[in-house]
């Protein structure tokens, strides 16, 4: 039986699909709703002070892991949407522009934070 890599990507999509699931509604909720109301007050989304939040290690780590995670789960749903007869010639393309992507947004994800 040949070997396959496709444990990992569903790995990688069924922890993106957990954490956009969990925590990607509590971030619109507080960046898109309650922010722009003035719920949370004057100062609360201040530049210094989401630096400080995204430069400390659990925050850095929680952007990261939301970020990176949100990205391949989207690579692996947009896979299997895309995944029609009649593009199997162009399937590695697809493949390495879907994966790629996720892996270049990862790598940009955790440069911009290793910077804070």
């Amino acid at each position: 039986m040949a070997r396959s890599n496709e444990a990992l990507w569903w790995s990688l999509f069924s922890a993106g699909g957990v954490a956009s699931a969990l925590f990607l509604p509590a971030m619109i909720l507080l960046t898109g709703i309650a922010m722009p109301l003035g719920w949370l007050g004057e100062d609360a989304f201040a530049y210094e002070r989401m630096r400080r939040l995204a430069s400390h290690p659990a925050g850095a780590l929680f952007l990261f892991v939301l970020i990176s995670l949100s990205l391949f789960h989207a690579a692996h749903r947009l896979h299997a949407a895309l995944s029609e007869p009649w593009l199997k010639p162009i399937r590695p393309l697809l493949n390495l522009a879907l994966y790629g992507g996720s892996a270049a947004g990862t790598l940009a994800a955790a440069a911009i934070l290793w910077r804070l």
